[in-house]
This record gives C-alpha cells, structure tokens and sequence, in this order.
C-alpha cells in the first residue's frame, strides 16, 4: 500500500502473491497515484537501486527516505558518482542509525505504519476469499472503506504541555 502520511488515505494499493518482492511494486503503485508525491518513504524492504531508479523515473525530485540495510554496500561508483543511496550510508557512516532517522523524516513512516495496523484492526489479517479474483476484490473493498470511514471523520489530536505542580 501507498499512503499520504499527511491524511492517512491510501493512496494506492496492490495485492500480491508471496514470492512478489516489494521492490517490484513500487513502478504499478505509483502507476495508481495522480497527484504530486514529494516524499517516498520506506522500510529496507524496498532498499536497492531498484527502487532508486524507479522514483527518479518518476520524479528526479521527489525525496527518497528508505533506510538501508544493515548489510548495505556502497555503490560501484561510489568514490566518483554517488548516488542517493550512497549518501544514505554515508549520513549513516557518520550520525548513526539513529542520527540519519532524524535527519531524513524517517519517522513519518510511523504515520503509514498507523494505517497498516488500522486495516488489520478493522479488516483483519487475513483474506476471506478463495480465489485469487475474489482476494483482488475484497482488498480494494477494504481499502475503499478504511478511505471513507476516515474521509467520515478523523480526531484532531492535540499535544498539550504537562501541567506542573
């Protein structure tokens, strides 16, 4: 699934079989999403070139946020044409882990992660239907209706200091 981590909203989403890896899905997702994306952000499963050159054939200008790999390698041409992979491992390298997480905005993944626990919650883990055409359906269904409970009204939230004694 694709998300605005602005609204919550699905954006776009793709079912797929279990030897599907993500990487290869990030071209058909963005393939569903009409409107400007500023910002892709993503767990190390969509960590590689791949995925790079899939969002830069989209938009040079979108921002990449994909945290690499513990066992990631800089690339071929590392020393003389660093690509933004490299310079991922590199702000890595030099703050940590921890450090880069901040530095980028990785924690607005936290905010996707929020809407794919709301699906498990409300819709379940699991498909209910046998065949494949059937599991298609039931998944764009479900993502319809998450988008249009959360279209129905979506709290505010306030963050408010603690009051001293």
């Amino acid at each position: 699934m694709a998300v605005d981590a602005n609204t919550g909203l699905i954006v776009a989403s793709m079912l797929t079989e279990q030897d599907v890896d993500d990487q290869s899905q990030v071209g058909p997702l963005f393939d569903q999403i009409e409107q400007q994306i500023g910002q892709v952000t993503a767990d190390g499963a969509y960590d590689g070139e791949p995925t790079y050159e899939t969002i830069a054939k989209r938009d040079p200008q979108i921002q990449v946020v994909i945290q690499p790999r513990v066992t990631a390698q800089p690339s071929a041409h590392f020393e003389t044409e660093p690509t933004r992979r490299d310079t991922h491992l590199l702000m890595i390298q030099s703050l940590g882990r921890l450090g880069w997480q901040e530095a980028c905005g990785y924690g607005t993944r936290a905010l996707v992660e929020t809407t794919m626990g709301r699906y498990k919650a409300i819709i379940g883990p699991r498909l209910r239907a046998r065949d494949w055409r059937g599991q298609r359906t039931e998944a764009g269904v479900a993502v319809a209706v998450l988008n249009r409970m959360l279209g129905a009204g979506r709290p505010n939230s306030v963050r408010t200091s603690a009051v001293g004694a």
